[in-house]
């Protein structure tokens, strides 16, 4: 009877259909609900960081100062006024052309000698190279109170004061230095056997440098270029200092000017403020591609 009992539980063992195995989920896939709670946190963090510039923009559409205590009226009365009176009325497009003058030569002169001065630390071992970038490192450290009256002696005595090269040498010497420890660390990562194929090929270093080692760091020069411009871009301290006439202010200058003659216009105020921020939005667009690989690439190898 015991065996009989055991080859029908065999037979009913063998004849029953195996269990369907699970679905195993792959490397790097996450849940279901994981996804969910990620694509909202990053939904809330969006709003969250859009919701202040929809609000400028809107408010800069109201027609009266008195429009920001009572928001929902302005959607009745939407319109462009704000803009067409700081357009018309102000010395806007003296500012934007001081800005972009002053910007893009900072970020033009910036990079190049934070490129070539991270290569050369990257690539030579001259004595000093090490301690060389921890002066730069320190230069940094010194708040721009201290720095304003020896920077003006030294303007001053070169009798660049209330000129834009002025200005640009001086946000070059803010710029520079991270740009530098930036580049460097993205030169760190590029195979030095790429210089000694361009050695091979007859290169001098300076091509070496221009031909095969630039075209490699677009990504770090993207960034080292949005961080010369935008520190240009936004700067007063140094402008108001340096600037003396009011048709050499930049944006940054001519805006805090402007609000000091219409404290109680805000929505003015506003379609300024709105108006300063397209010049950076443009530039960002331009270099958004390599900012991501930018960033993150000089931190693989230090």
């Amino acid at each position: 009877m015991s065996t009989t009992t055991v080859e029908t539980s065999a037979a009913v063992t063998k004849d029953s259909p195996a269990p369907a195995p699970g679905r195993v989920r792959r490397r790097g896939e996450s849940s279901p609900l994981a996804a969910l709670t990620s694509h909202g946190i990053l939904i809330v963090a969006s709003l969250v960081a859009l919701f202040p510039v929809a609000w400028l923009v809107f408010l800069s559409l109201g027609p009266d100062k008195d429009d920001y205590l009572h928001p929902g009226r302005i959607w009745s009365k939407m319109t462009f006024d704000n803009y067409a009176f700081v357009l018309q009325h102000t010395n806007f497009f003296d500012w934007l052309t001081s800005s972009l003058i002053v910007s893009l030569g900072t970020t033009l002169l910036g990079v190049l000698v934070a490129a070539t001065t991270g290569y050369a630390v990257s690539r030579m071992r001259f004595p000093g190279y090490r301690k060389f970038m921890w002066v730069l490192l320190v230069t940094q450290m010194f708040p721009v109170a201290v720095l304003m009256v020896p920077m003006y002696q030294i303007m001053a005595d070169l009798q660049l004061i209330d000129t834009y090269l002025g200005l640009i040498l001086v946000y070059c010497s803010t710029a520079v230095p991270y740009c530098a420890w930036l580049l460097k660390g993205y030169f760190d990562t590029i195979p030095f056997e790429i210089d000694e194929a361009g050695r091979v090929d007859g290169l001098s270093p300076f091509g070496t440098f221009f031909r095969l080692i630039l075209p490699l760091a677009k990504p770090g020069l993207a960034v080292a270029a949005f961080y010369s411009f935008i520190t240009a871009f936004g700067e007063v301290a140094f402008a108001t200092t340096f600037m003396l006439d009011d048709q050499k202010y930049t944006l940054a200058v001519g805006l805090q000017s402007f609000v000091s003659e219409h404290d109680a216009q805000r929505n003015l105020m506003a379609a300024t403020a709105v108006l300063i921020a397209i010049p950076v939005s443009a530039f960002f667009y331009l270099v958004q591609k390599n900012l991501v690989t930018g960033l993150t690439a000089g931190g693989t190898k230090g």
